[in-house]
């Protein structure tokens, strides 16, 4: 890559973007962006010395065309002036998926892909690496809860992505060793239907050098790679990678013995809520057994993993009143989710949030949301986030409502949420979205604990 002394983004508060602002503020380059609006992950930018502007400025653009790269992500409007401005001005302008690609070259890459469970399975991958004295560099979807952080920085060659396959970012990548969690429908706006969307999971596999771990039964075959295909499961002892003998404690947290082809590592325990996070937890352990780390510090960082900030996120947990928020915004990650909130607490009442996010994919999957939803006591659900979306006719929160089975159920807006929280007698609470539901976290943390 051309040296570059200046790095501009635009929507520098995205997490896959701010981790690689970050790296090239680290690496001393003077790094600025723009984004729509503050956020704590922007505070921290700007915190960290990065300048991070909020109104559409093209003189807020360093003028230096020659010494000035541009990195944007797919999620801000092409009408964006700022985005007008570069590209009408000679800048070398390029996405944000294409920059980790670059990033990666020449660096062993560990990379996780799937429709969901990636952003804690690789963040676990990074702990593991991290923990284990080897190290690594890392460009996380989440923020770490052991490190604050969705950047690691090492020294040693190796490199710890998440594979986004939103806009076919992940077909940048060729790593040596990937997990694939998940191949769910998903993101139809880009990619029409399943067999395309699966599709683009199969071309990623294909430029995966050494190991292909995948979850049991998903599509992908010897054919689509030149990688040796190994398999994990939950439990399935037809699968490589497996857990047996499953336990889990009072406040929510498992223990298992882990079936690998060299042999069983008994008692791991998981230092995260759930069952959900025991599959995680065997997917993690698969890609660092297939790189060399040694079974005893695999067992060991899994126990010491504090998780990813909003998946299956423990804020309250007292035996009396559990408070969790989760990232899920996707049927099948809602129905994962609320099924191991289930399996952790049997008995108690689950109260459920969701803000559902983007029209389009409302539209796509409202039966699948509401047999989801279903699953829950009582559902409060907020209006649709429109992220980079216009609204489209007919399609609010209310086709989803409709076929809810819950034995209560309401749709409110979001400014009536805590006022709604504060008059009801919770047990079990969980917030569910990937839009901006992540800013009540803190207010509804600090209510309940005050309960």
């Amino acid at each position: 890559m051309k040296t570059y002394t200046d790095i501009y983004f635009l929507g520098i508060g995205g997490i896959g973007m701010s981790a690689i602002a970050r790296y090239y503020a680290f690496k001393g380059l003077r790094v600025a962006g723009y984004d729509r609006t503050p956020s704590p992950l922007t505070a921290e930018l700007e915190a960290e010395g990065i300048a991070v502007h909020y109104n559409d400025d093209p003189s807020r653009i360093p003028a230096d065309v020659e010494s000035t790269l541009v990195v944007y992500t797919p999620a801000i409007p092409t009408d964006l002036a700022e985005y007008q401005y570069v590209i009408n001005h000679g800048y070398r302008v390029v996405k944000r998926s294409r920059m980790l690609g670059e990033i990666a070259q020449g660096q062993k890459c560990l990379a996780v892909a799937g429709t969901h469970g990636k952003t804690t399975t690789s963040t676990l991958v990074a702990h593991i690496l991290t923990d284990s004295g080897e190290g690594c560099s890392a460009f996380l979807g989440g923020i770490s809860k052991n490190y604050g952080t969705n950047l690691l920085m090492s020294k040693n060659p190796v490199v710890v992505a998440e594979a986004d396959e939103f806009d076919r970012s992940f077909l940048q990548l060729h790593p040596a060793i990937s997990a694939i969690t998940a191949m769910d429908a998903d993101h139809l706006d880009i990619y029409g239907d399943l067999e395309h969307y699966q599709q683009a999971f199969r071309d990623y596999a294909a430029q995966v050098s050494d190991f292909l771990i995948i979850k049991k039964g998903l599509p992908i075959a010897a054919k689509d790679t030149p990688a040796h295909i190994l398999t994990y499961h939950i439990s399935d002892p037809t699968a490589d990678f497996h857990a047996s003998n499953i336990r889990t404690d009072a406040l929510g947290h498992c223990t298992f013995d882990l079936v690998w082809p060299e042999g069983v590592v008994e008692d791991v325990r998981v230092g995260t809520l759930g069952a959900l996070n025991v599959e995680n937890s065997v997917a993690a352990a698969a890609v660092c057994l297939c790189h060399g780390v040694s079974p005893s510090a695999v067992k060991a960082a899994i126990g010491s993993y504090q998780g990813a900030k909003r998946r299956l996120d423990e804020h309250v947990n007292n035996g009396k009143l559990t408070y969790i928020d989760d990232y899920a915004h996707h049927p099948e990650e809602l129905a994962a989710a609320i099924s191991s909130i289930r399996g952790m607490f049997p008995g108690r009442k689950i109260t459920a949030v969701f803000q559902p996010h983007l029209y389009t994919r409302t539209r796509d999957f409202a039966p699948e949301f509401a047999a989801a939803l279903s699953k829950v006591d009582k559902l409060i659900l907020l209006d649709i986030y429109p992220a980079r979306e216009e609204p489209i006719p007919g399609v609010t929160s209310e086709i989803i409502l409709r076929d809810v089975k819950s034995p209560e159920k309401l749709l409110i807006h979001k400014n009536e949420l805590m006022d709604t929280l504060a008059a009801e007698p919770l047990d079990v609470l969980v917030t569910f979205g990937a839009g901006d539901i992540d800013r009540f976290v803190q207010p509804i943390t600090e209510m309940l604990s005050a309960r």
